[in-house]
């Protein structure tokens, strides 16, 4: 595997597993575009980067593979998901078809107290966009629009988006942090959450459409670029002190938080 620099395990919380606390490089390694789409990776040579056994980053490439960020290659490993720029055009489309009336089936029917516990994931995000933290914005926005959506009553829509998302979220990430977008994107999710919550539902819709609208013109001027917003932030959501990889492998269910953090 080529690489420019060693990958390496971020500090996270006490309570995740090896796994997770894998996955949730990955996912910084991903977003920091140190694994480049298109491009295999073997969980062996993976596990060799971060100084653990393969099972753990075998397990946590699945978990991406759920969320559409690699797919698995026969005898190989995994692909980091490729894109053209008609694929995201048209993700982002099927994306408007569903989540803009759907947002706006919520803010008719929705149920005020289910909404408000929304309310601090949509904080989190902002919070996690003014530390820089593309990974946990990521999460937090994941979660956000998955369990608005989910207030419709559709399971499978629900499933249907959270795969839509996963295909494309990636893309752009990174250059709406560089730009100062992200914060503008990030506040966006409180607003949405309050005119869902006073059942305006032209303006839920309006502001839904405008927020994939908003992703839709970053990977254009990325495609413009010749990149895709990635190369800029080569320690998003992977900051703090190295972690002693060799004590990570031996520690059992879980591992520790060690060095900075956001």
């Amino acid at each position: 595997m080529t690489a420019q620099r060693p990958l390496k395990l971020p500090a996270v919380p006490d309570r995740l597993s090896i796994r997770d606390h894998v996955a949730h490089a990955l996912r910084a390694a991903l977003i920091a575009g140190e694994l480049r789409p298109g491009s295999v990776y073997s969980a062996p040579q993976l596990a060799a980067q971060f100084g653990v056994s393969a099972t753990p980053v075998r397990e946590a490439m699945l978990d991406l593979t759920r969320e559409g960020m690699v797919e698995p290659v026969r005898n190989k490993g995994f692909r980091v998901t490729d894109l053209s720029e008609r694929d995201l055009a048209e993700y982002v489309a099927i994306r408007e078809m569903i989540e803009v009336p759907t947002v706006g089936q919520v803010a008719r029917v929705g149920d005020a107290a289910r909404l408000e516990e929304l309310r601090p994931v949509a904080r989190e995000i902002v919070q996690a966009a003014r530390a820089g933290d593309l990974v946990g914005f990521l999460g937090a926005d994941r979660r956000f629009h998955l369990a608005l959506v989910g207030l419709a009553g559709n399971r499978r829509l629900v499933e249907v988006v959270g795969e839509l998302r996963g295909h494309s979220r990636l893309y752009g990430l990174a250059g709406l942090a560089k730009t100062g977008q992200l914060m503008e994107s990030a506040e966006e999710h409180e607003r949405l959450l309050d005119l869902v919550l006073a059942h305006d539902v032209p303006g839920a819709e309006s502001l839904m459409r405008a927020h994939l609208g908003r992703l839709r013109s970053q990977w254009e001027s990325a495609a413009d670029s010749g990149g895709d917003g990635t190369e800029d932030a080569a320690n998003a959501g992977a900051s703090g002190d190295p972690v002693d990889t060799a004590n990570t492998a031996n520690t059992g269910d879980t591992v520790g938080s060690r060095g900075g953090g956001n």
